[in-house]
């Protein structure tokens, strides 16, 4: 069989990334010594994709104490504040061209959606409130028509409260409900033992024994897992950051909102239900709308943010689902068309990863494609690279693969040369890179798709 020839273009020197300084590498080695890489080369077959998702954190959100001087990955800095996105650098000419064009686009009366992707796609500007808006209308969670987004927000917000009354209510404060509606107030409240009911009043579906479907008490210790799990990972969510993890009530209220959100999902969506992993694909769609400078859309951050992690979370549900794994929607189909992807832009690099260093792509892109690369750079580079997903007309899916296959691109040489243990290394502790640059290579990828 002929081998497929490389394309000129990706053996120019400006595709790969240099080798990062011996010290950068002891800091690659220091989670993954070689006994564990040859280990996992032989389990990983035997162990199920869901149930890694589910069983263990993901390497980068351990609980373990952060170091006082965190080092953020891949260059961005990390600002100490509730606001703003972290930046050391100043923003350049460019980016306040391409502010005054959003801001004149976000005025209009009705959008230009295709103009507003267009401009998304190029990464947004890190000026407040911009990309909170911006994000809401390629999510679909406003529309394009301004004169309607008063009356929609006003629906979802309220929607997204009578969610959590219904939902997140104490079974004792339902029981009261109850109670009161049935005209008993007035007795209760007259007697000393105010927060007792009598043994005739209380139903099957009302005692915390009940084991029926239909008990609420049965349903709310049958949550007591799920809501441990979400506060266990809420926590552990970005120590870094001061924003989800500092000892101040605005970060603890900021991580309250955050379970809300998870467990609201989690109960409205009986199939899924919360998977580990969710708090990060949350964390930047909170973020951002909290640090809205506009009060009013900061203060329903969290209704907001439920609205649009769904629609997020939508196009990638079935990702979730164990039981289609193996199906065409499931998450093997999405590694099977990123290996494809590989191989169509340059075989020779498929050829060596795959058959002859036998480096299954699910080893690294599973935490890729489901966490959505919110563990491979640093958050506020994340912010960047979401505004090319979220704005993919054709859905985040398509965009994400793209920038996975970009990724291999940009450390190809590396990947050439090296072996299992070496590249299993790479691509589970992906190198310093610059975000424009990575972008700007999976959207030379993508315009080849389409020549």
């Amino acid at each position: 069989m002929v081998r497929k020839k490389v394309p000129e273009w990706l053996n120019s020197t400006m595709w790969s990334t240099p080798p990062p300084p011996s010290t950068d590498d002891d800091g690659l080695l220091r989670h993954s010594p070689v006994t564990k890489i040859s280990s996992m080369k032989e389990e990983a077959e035997s162990i199920s994709v869901a149930s890694r998702l589910n069983s263990a954190p993901p390497p980068s959100t351990a609980s373990s104490v952060p170091s006082p001087s965190p080092r953020p990955r891949n260059g961005s800095s990390i600002s100490g504040g509730s606001g703003g996105y972290g930046n050391s650098v100043g923003p350049s000419s460019e980016d306040f061209s391409r502010q005054a064009h959003l801001t004149a686009e976000l005025s209009k009366k009705v959008i230009n959606m295709k103009e507003l992707r267009s401009l998304a796609l190029q990464s947004l500007p890190d000026s407040p409130g911009i990309r909170s808006t911006v994000w809401k209308l390629l999510l679909g969670y406003l529309p394009p028509e301004r004169s309607l987004w008063s009356t929609e927000l006003k629906q979802k917000r309220s929607q997204y409260k009578h969610y959590k009354d219904e939902l997140l209510t104490s079974p004792s404060e339902i029981t009261w409900r109850l109670v009161r509606s049935k005209g008993f107030d007035n007795y209760e409240l007259k007697s000393e033992s105010r927060c007792m009911l009598s043994r005739s009043r209380i139903t099957d579906e009302d005692h915390p024994l009940s084991l029926g479907k239909a008990s609420i008490w049965n349903t709310y210790f049958q949550d007591t897992e799920t809501i441990d799990q979400i506060d266990r990972d809420v926590k552990r969510t970005h120590p870094d950051i001061p924003f989800f993890s500092a000892e101040s009530s605005f970060a603890h209220s900021n991580q309250e909102s955050m379970k809300n959100i998870l467990l609201v999902f989690a109960k409205l969506n009986q199939g899924i239900r919360y998977v580990q992993g969710m708090n990060e694909i949350l964390a930047p769609i909170f973020y951002v709308f909290r640090n809205d400078p506009d009060e009013d859309s900061s203060s329903h951050a969290e209704a907001d943010a439920f609205f649009c992690f769904v629609e997020l979370l939508s196009g990638f549900r079935d990702f979730y689902c164990q039981q289609l794994d193996n199906s065409v929607v499931g998450i093997r189909s999405a590694i099977t068309r990123l290996s494809q992807l590989v191989k169509k832009h340059d075989e020779e690099l498929w050829r060596h990863l795959e058959i002859t260093t036998k480096v299954n792509p699910q080893f690294y892109a599973f935490r890729w494609i489901t966490l959505l690369l919110t563990q491979e750079f640093s958050f506020f580079d994340c912010l960047h690279i979401w505004d090319a997903l979220l704005s993919d007309p054709e859905g985040p899916l398509e965009s994400l693969l793209g920038i996975c296959c970009a990724m291999l691109v940009l450390v190809r040489r590396r990947l050439i040369a090296g072996d299992f243990t070496s590249n299993m290394k790479l691509l589970q502790h992906y190198p310093t890179t610059n975000i424009s640059h990575l972008l700007y290579v999976a959207n030379k990828l993508r315009s080849k798709m389409l020549v």
